[in-house]
């Protein structure tokens, strides 16, 4: 018997983030799985040595993953093994290193960040070059990286060509290419391809994985695929204070999520639903999808009175107070009663907001 009571009702779901969902019952299992006796801590576990196995299974020989707690952390350790203090990394100006992690990359990593203003969240080659110059010149800081997110903080996908376009780019420049991929099961199922055909197959040099919104209980990781690309990753990632003791309880979860198709499944629910709630709304009067919805997010403008009582039924994000566009974001566990309720909820709300 435990002493810990139950304090929240797990039927009520959100659209506010795939961060808000629960723990996948498949990775609750792996992690009874590698409970009881004792591993080596700190990494040296056998569940730690196997995860290798997998991730190069998904990502190729070459690939080395780095677990870690969580994706600001796996962010700024990725992007300090990338750089030298003088250097800098070019993202979009909506990019989560420089709108949503506190300055860390910044302020932890000791770089600068070069945004640049983009239509849809994605960075081109052409938007690139407005900040890739000044190579060689002491007063400005050196571009070195390039940060694309995938999908994007807009809900947008990059093809494997955009990105295999981008790295050429970027290498052309002498400059190497990181992917924040916390959302980058959904970009794969959405696009039907591999993992490793945005990434490994498209010149990528370093990963961000993300698990927590993929399903798992805390957990995110640093994939190398470029080992040229980055140095003293060992060391960084224990003075981050992402090395967790007991890392095969971190490990193992990600062996659940990616040995079989939990990954997928997971990921092809969540966009399902994301398709399924914009097309519940878009015909209800007065709401607009202002984006396109190529993931597990739905954007739409509403009026603000609306926004504010939906609040009070479902939790979500304002994006925008000038313009009333929100963000609905759908998860693993989302269901079509979810959807439904929801989305019927929406149009309550808007039959009730005056003209």
């Amino acid at each position: 018997m435990t002493d810990a009571v139950r304090r929240h009702d797990p039927l009520v779901k959100g659209f506010a983030s795939d961060n808000y969902a629960g723990v996948h019952p498949e990775i609750l299992q792996a992690v009874a799985l590698a409970n009881g006796g004792h591993q080596t801590a700190y990494g040296d576990d056998v569940y730690t040595a196997a995860l290798q196995d997998v991730f190069r299974g998904h990502f190729g020989p070459a690939a080395e993953v780095w677990p870690m707690f969580n994706g600001t952390g796996a962010n700024v350790v990725a992007l300090r093994s990338m750089t030298a203090h003088w250097e800098a990394v070019i993202c979009a100006e909506s990019a989560h290193i420089h709108t949503d992690e506190g300055g860390a990359p910044e302020r932890s990593a000791g770089l600068k960040l070069l945004p640049v203003a983009t239509p849809d969240g994605k960075l081109t080659p052409e938007l690139i070059d407005r900040q890739a110059w000044g190579f060689g010149d002491e007063h400005r800081a050196q571009p070195k990286v390039v940060s694309i997110t995938q999908t994007t903080e807009l809900g947008t996908l990059y093809t494997p060509e955009e990105i295999r376009a981008i790295c050429d780019h970027a290498h052309g420049l002498g400059m190497v290419v990181h992917l924040d991929g916390a959302r980058a099961t959904n970009a794969a199922a959405a696009l039907d391809v591999p993992l490793r055909a945005f990434t490994t197959d498209a010149g990528v040099d370093v990963l961000s994985f993300g698990g927590t919104k993929a399903g798992l209980m805390f957990g995110e990781a640093v994939v190398v695929l470029d080992p040229g690309a980055v140095r003293g990753l060992r060391y960084l990632r224990k003075s981050a204070m992402q090395l967790a003791s007991k890392m095969r309880f971190v490990s193992v979860q990600f062996e659940a999520l990616l040995a079989g198709d939990l990954w997928l499944r997971n990921a092809r629910n969540a966009n399902a639903m994301a398709l399924r709630l914009a097309e519940a709304v878009r015909d209800v009067p007065g709401v607009r999808i202002p984006r396109p919805v190529q993931a597990n997010a739905v954007f739409a403008i509403l009026p603000g009175d609306v926004t504010a009582r939906l609040q009070k039924r479902f939790r979500f994000y304002t994006w925008n107070e000038a313009t009333g566009e929100v963000r609905w974001m759908t998860a693993f566990d989302t269901t079509e009663a979810d959807v439904d309720a929801f989305a019927a909820a929406v149009a309550e709300e808007m039959r009730l907001s005056p003209a």
